[in-house]
């Protein structure tokens, strides 16, 4: 979350009224993110999220996650919701970006998760992908084997500026993942960004799960590795298999892996490396200095994705 795009009370006001949500007391911009702006309301009646849908955000797409949240709270998934206006739409306009409210989600995200949280998380993370089934929208993966090309096409001539042989290495890791990526997996809505900061807990009690903006159609063990690779590693970059162990065990507890599906976990885990490890890359090099955009270190999944070109068994993440 983030404020790109600053409103006056006014239009805020105007906003609102379109909506069965009271009048509004307060509002402040909230900091944190890198996609969307974002305000915290406080009205007569409840909190609630302003979301602003910046340029970045494609707005043939607010149709798939306005929706997607309606379909996974009302199987059960503790998630934002939307909040539909007076004529039924879930999206406005406001200071000349689409906009939507969106329900409050209480809790906060943990700094220093640990193997119980792990746990939490795979679980939310299998409801979620239970919960999915049944949406009839569909959006294909932007970031997968294609998009990854893209971006490394966009970014190889100075990958050695970031490392030297960088920009060999990559290639050659493309290249493989290509000739070996699963595509007849089980498949269904994937979260894609499940990071510490999109997961909210109420003390060790896991909330619920928010951000659903890099959601898509994939392969749903693809989203276990993301996990695996936000989750489980340690700031000193070494994997903590008691965590990962726990994150797959929490994970299993509802809905199991198939056999192929905890075989292809290594292959998908440098693939879901990669995937952040290429974006990344392409904004340290592309992003201006000075811009509103914080960026993150490419090196840091560079060296997860040397970790997963080591293992060999499933069992080396703590899976049984």
């Amino acid at each position: 979350m983030a404020v790109y795009t600053d409103i006056s009370e006014d239009d805020l006001k105007h906003f609102i009224a379109a909506y069965d949500a009271g009048e509004l007391l307060s509002y402040k911009g909230i900091a944190e993110g890198v996609e969307n702006s974002n305000f915290l309301l406080h009205t007569t009646k409840f909190p609630l999220i302003l979301t602003l849908y910046e340029k970045r955000v494609d707005r043939n797409d607010l149709p798939f996650f306005l929706g997607l949240m309606q379909h996974l709270a009302a199987r059960g998934l503790s998630c934002p919701l939307p909040l539909p206006r007076r004529d039924g739409a879930l999206l406005g306009e406001l200071s000349g970006r689409p906009a939507a409210l969106i329900s409050f989600l209480e809790g906060m995200w943990l700094r220093k998760p640990e193997a119980k949280h792990c746990r939490e998380v795979g679980k939310a993370l299998a409801a979620m992908h239970l919960a999915g089934e049944g949406f009839e929208i569909r959006r294909p993966n932007a970031l997968s084997l294609a998009g990854w090309r893209e971006l490394w096409d966009k970014s190889e001539a100075r990958a050695d500026e970031v490392e030297k042989g960088l920009s060999a290495e990559i290639r050659g890791e493309m290249a493989d993942l290509e000739a070996h990526w699963s595509k007849d997996l089980p498949a269904g809505v994937i979260h894609a960004d499940l990071f510490p900061d999109n997961v909210f807990f109420i003390g060790d009690q896991l909330s619920g799960l928010i951000d659903f903006y890099f959601a898509c159609n994939d392969l749903l063990a693809y989203d276990v590795s993301i996990c695996l690779n936000a989750w489980c590693f340690e700031k000193d970059g070494s994997y903590n298999i008691t965590k990962g162990k726990a994150l797959i065990e929490g994970y299993q507890s509802v809905r199991p892996l198939s056999a192929r599906e905890m075989e292809a976990l290594p292959v998908l885990a440098r693939g879901s490396a990669l995937r952040f490890f290429l974006t990344r890359l392409y904004d340290w090099l592309t992003t201006p200095a000075g811009a509103l955009v914080v960026k993150k270190d490419p090196l840091e999944y560079l060296r997860k994705l040397r970790f997963h070109r080591q293992i060999r068994s499933t069992s080396e993440y703590g899976a049984l």
